[in-house]
């Protein structure tokens, strides 16, 4: 009987923990547009967000845009010879961040990267607060079950 709540504890643990993983909208309300300041925009929304591994970035838009995974020179010089996958050329389109460090998205259609349309997801640099909250519960849920298989 213990083992068999043992088995179900652990389980458990791993549900909490791996349910971690939020869905950004990129821009939020913009979405993925030309932003009337430029590049600003952007840059302020990621500034105000905490990517972790396993999320995913989903950016919507209407009308002609386009989005593409680049390298760090590529996004400073908004180009797009080498991009990493393919462009996604429907809305939405999601990414799910997969490694920690930065990533850089740029639109490619004709000038809208050098207008600002372009952001830096930064995954995994800072202490979040959200994969600590889950590591602690499911740690209380381990502790917790264990004493209960005991009894």
């Amino acid at each position: 009987m213990g083992i068999g709540r043992g088995i179900i504890g652990c389980m458990m643990v791993l549900m909490i923990v791996g349910a971690t993983a939020e869905t950004f909208n990129v821009g939020d309300d913009l979405n993925w547009n030309i932003p009337p300041l430029g590049n600003v925009a952007y840059r302020t929304w990621a500034a105000t967000k905490e990517f972790e591994f396993g999320d995913t970035i989903v950016f919507n838009w209407s009308g002609t845009h386009t989005v593409a995974r680049v390298s760090r020179e590529e996004y400073d010089n908004c180009t797009s010879t080498n991009t990493i996958g393919p462009i996604q050329t429907t809305s939405p389109a999601s990414f799910t961040l997969d490694t920690n460090g930065t990533h850089y998205y740029i639109c490619t259609v004709d000038r809208h990267c050098g207008a600002g349309q372009k952001v830096a997801i930064t995954v995994g640099t800072s202490a979040s607060s959200r994969t600590t909250t889950a590591a602690l519960s499911a740690i209380v849920l381990a502790i917790a079950i264990s004493m209960l298989s005991l009894m």
